[in-house]
């Protein structure tokens, strides 16, 4: 594992840093510390677990809408790799990676796929509202503070609110609980406003 930790930390994590502050490179940390933890409960190979959640985003590099698909065409890609994974290891490691969407319109294929997507959905309120308003003022710079309350609202209700898209996977996960949490405050019109317009601020001035 320490050769491919290093391989990691030198050459693939620091990419994340060409990313909007939401994939961030405390984004990709925070993936790799969850899917480890997670993988703790099945009987995964936490080398292969490591490097999926590593990879995970990388695909950002060539935009959003497929980036999933992107980042399993750069783990086939890679061929260090090959010094530590078979070819069928590396499969398995790029479907996870493809998989991790949350909109995914697929079960993940292995619990690689699934510990991934899970730890991908960390779902902390107030993370999640920063990391929603990070990326509309990454993605969305001419619209105005009612403009991204509203995109922020419509981003909300469409992933995390009842009835949205977002699933969980790995019952170990403290993502239900998390998530409910969060459907209470979407609810709370008053103070969904109100934090957002604390979180809006501290953004603009960072």
């Amino acid at each position: 594992m320490n050769e491919i930790q290093q391989y990691i930390e030198q050459e693939i994590i620091p990419r994340y840093a060409a990313f909007d502050r939401a994939h961030s490179i405390d984004h990709v940390r925070t993936v790799i510390a969850e899917s480890l933890a997670l993988a703790e409960h099945y009987d995964a190979d936490r080398r292969m677990v490591y490097v999926a959640a590593a990879y995970h985003d990388l695909g950002l590099s060539e935009g959003r809408k497929l980036h999933h698909l992107v980042s399993g065409r750069i783990i086939r890609a890679d061929r260090v790799l090959r010094q530590w994974f078979s070819e069928e290891e590396i499969e398995v490691i790029a479907c996870a990676a493809e998989d991790h969407r949350a909109s995914s319109d697929h079960e993940p294929r292995s619990i690689y796929g699934r510990i991934v997507a899970e730890a991908d959905r960390v779902i902390d309120p107030e993370i999640t509202l920063r990391r929603t308003v990070q990326y509309g003022l990454t993605n969305y710079p001419q619209l105005d503070a009612e403009g991204q309350y509203a995109r922020f609202c419509a981003h909300l209700q469409e992933k995390y609110a009842e009835g949205g898209y977002l699933r969980l996977w790995i019952p170990e996960s403290k993502n239900s609980a998390r998530l409910a949490e969060l459907r209470q405050l979407i609810k709370n019109s008053e103070l969904l406003r109100q934090t957002f317009d604390r979180l809006l601020a501290e953004e603009r001035n960072r």
